[in-house]
């Protein structure tokens, strides 16, 4: 996905992908979230979340309906430690946190 924020271009193709996480529930399923964290080549963070039509990344889908949808959200650098503290991406944290 490619999104331009800002004057600032984030690209899931080129940035590195730092850590994954999912809450478990299938594709299909309303309630279903997925996000992953990306780092620029120059060093932004950014999230890249997708869910079903409950989730924080719903979209609007026509006669007062939701759908699923997908979205990249620039984040600062010490939102990109809290997002690994809070899934428990240890590895990650000692990686791009000594």
């Amino acid at each position: 996905m490619l999104k331009i924020i800002d004057g600032k271009r984030y690209n899931t193709e080129t940035a590195e992908l730092v850590a994954d996480w999912s809450n478990q529930y299938p594709p299909s399923d309303f309630n279903y979230c997925e996000e992953s964290l990306y780092q620029t080549k120059k060093g932004a963070w950014f999230i890249h979340g997708e869910g079903g039509a409950l989730s924080k990344y719903a979209t609007p889908s026509g006669n007062n309906a939701m759908g699923g949808g997908a979205d990249i959200t620039p984040i600062s650098e010490h939102s990109a430690r809290q997002w690994l503290e809070a899934h428990q991406c240890i590895t990650e944290l000692e990686e791009y946190f000594p």
